[in-house]
């Protein structure tokens, strides 16, 4: 989701989810270390749909590096959709012919079986023989068709072999990577997908960014509306950029601390935020305003490298019209617009800006703190949490610069198979040249992971847009909060760093659940600090 941190987690790899979300989380835990700045609007005087490719680039870059600079308030809306994938099949207007089986050869048998089972179905429902004559028509062109795919196939098998053997193009496209093709069944899962959870389901954020006052805040939700349910949960996010702080709403963790750690908790942790150090004192002076250098560095050397060609400008009515349709009530906020420019680049070339932002960023990073790229120790995932030296900024951010340099390499010597598909950006401005929204489109048709996990994936899109606009001085940051808790403070928040030790030191005297003791024990930090909990 584009949040406060949009103008970083935009230029991240896209290739890996989990990398993408532990570097985003680092680049926005820089962001607490240090004030940056972010956003504001430039003019443009141009008109809309018949300016030059070039225009629509140099714009759009004056309008993102202003936006490094001013306070605004934001909301965002994520939507994921995948009826693409069986409006397809259901409408026939695919002249794929679809994959019945696991394997290749036998799929004319497992087609034919289908079909005839199919018409078994039918006469019983119509209390009537199979045999029976008004079914042979239906009968014989089972017969046929499975005839004509058998043929197909083995004309197919010795093609492999013989490039002069001839194959229907229907079945040379069907055969050729035959495990990839779609199959009834995930048409049918892709149906209940989209009913039941992703069309019900919708994801927002909304807040306030103010970098020279040095905080930002978000309200993430997430609702699910179907017929008969409708739920909805929160978690406020404060960010406090002088000091180095992340504030999260402590209530939404009261319970599940209460029952699995700490037994005495109470309501000691109701309307109360819960207070997190971003920096221990382990990174170098510094660190969190070079990053934010760094990375303002690779995102203008990428943008300026990337080719003019993908930059144009849109006539705002033609946004109705594209395919698959956006979201309606995304739509709706996006149709007002003066002039809208629209970036669009192959996933390839998405793919190589992306690798090349890093390894910019990546160059400058090590390059000023040559301490921070050492090479860790070989452990396991469950090494790395048990092992004490995990739990230090710096330990955590040399784990983090070791995964970007390591997923760097691999992209570099393996590649990746991606799907013919495009990543789209829309940007809309105002009569003033004011930026009032981002688009992004992206379709999952890429993956690199295995066929079943592909043929879930396809046809999955995510729309987010992302709208602007001033700070009023009379909207609250969290309306769901009380007045007097919408900033943290010391009289209002639990600081995690104090409340820890507290915590071992009740399980010390022999107090806390079953489940927090078996936690504990398994933690060689706290065998060394306090023994084993009995």
């Amino acid at each position: 989701m584009k949040t406060v941190h949009h103008t970083i987690a935009q230029r991240l790899p896209f290739k890996t989810e989990n990398n993408l979300l532990v570097t985003s989380a680092f680049l926005t835990g820089a962001l607490l270390l240090t004030g940056c700045q972010s956003t504001s609007l430039g003019q443009s005087n141009t008109a809309a749909v018949k300016q030059a490719p070039s225009i629509a680039k140099k714009t759009l870059e004056t309008a993102l590096q202003k936006q490094r600079r001013q306070s605004f308030s934001y909301h965002s809306n994520l939507e994921i959709g995948n009826n693409q994938k069986f409006t397809d099949a259901d409408t026939n207007t695919s002249t794929e012919k679809m994959a019945v089986s696991d394997y290749v050869d036998e799929h004319c048998e497992e087609a034919h079986d289908q079909a005839y089972a199919a018409l078994i179905l039918q006469a019983e429902q119509q209390n009537k023989d199979i045999l029976a004559v008004d079914y042979d028509t239906k009968r014989d062109s089972i017969r046929q068709s499975y005839f004509e795919c058998v043929a197909a196939y083995h004309a197919w098998d010795d093609h492999q072999y013989d490039s002069d053997v001839k194959v229907a193009p229907d079945y040379q496209a069907l055969f050729d990577n035959y495990e990839d093709k779609q199959r009834p069944l995930d048409v049918k899962k892709a149906q209940l997908l989209e009913e039941y959870l992703l069309k019900p389901l919708s994801i927002d954020s909304q807040g306030i960014y103010q970098p020279m006052a040095g905080k930002a805040t978000m309200l993430a939700s997430a609702q699910y509306q179907a017929r008969n349910h409708h739920s909805s949960i929160n978690q406020p996010i404060y960010m406090d950029f002088k000091n180095g702080d992340i504030y999260l709403w402590a209530d939404n963790f009261a319970i599940l601390n209460s029952e699995l750690l700490d037994d005495k908790l109470g309501t000691k942790w109701q309307n109360k935020w819960l207070k997190i150090a971003i920096d221990d004192g382990t990174l170098p002076k510094g660190f969190g305003g070079e990053v934010i250098k760094s990375h303002f560095a690779a995102l203008d050397a990428t943008y300026d490298a990337a080719p003019v060609s993908q930059f144009n400008y849109v006539a705002p009515n033609s946004l109705a019209s594209l395919s698959p349709k956006l979201p309606a009530h995304q739509l709706l906020a996006m149709l007002p617009s003066d002039q809208i420019i629209r970036r669009v680049q192959s996933f390839e070339d998405y793919q190589a800006s992306q690798q090349k932002y890093m390894q910019i960023f990546y160059d400058r990073i090590s390059e000023k703190y040559p301490e921070l790229v050492q090479e860790p120790e070989p452990m396991t995932a469950f090494e790395s949490i048990q092992n004490p030296k995990a739990f230090t900024s710096k330990s955590v951010v040399q784990k983090i610069l070791a995964m970007i340099k390591d997923q760097m390499n691999e992209e570099a010597t393996t590649g990746e198979v991606v799907a013919d598909t495009e990543v789209q950006e829309l940007y809309g401005f105002d009569k003033r040249g004011q930026l009032k929204w981002e688009h992004l489109r992206r379709q999952l048709d890429n993956t690199n992971t295995t066929d079943t996990e592909a043929n879930n994936n396809k046809g999955m899109r995510i729309d987010v847009l992302q709208q602007y606009s001033a700070i009023s001085t009379k909207d609250l940051a969290f309306p769901n909060l009380p007045s007097n808790v919408q900033s943290p403070n010391a009289s209002n928040s639990i600081d995690l760093r104090k409340y820890a030790p507290e915590l071992l030191q009740y399980y010390q005297d022999g107090n806390g659940t079953a489940v927090g003791k078996m936690v504990f024990n398994m933690l060689p930090m706290v065998r060394e600090r306090i023994g084993t909990v009995e």
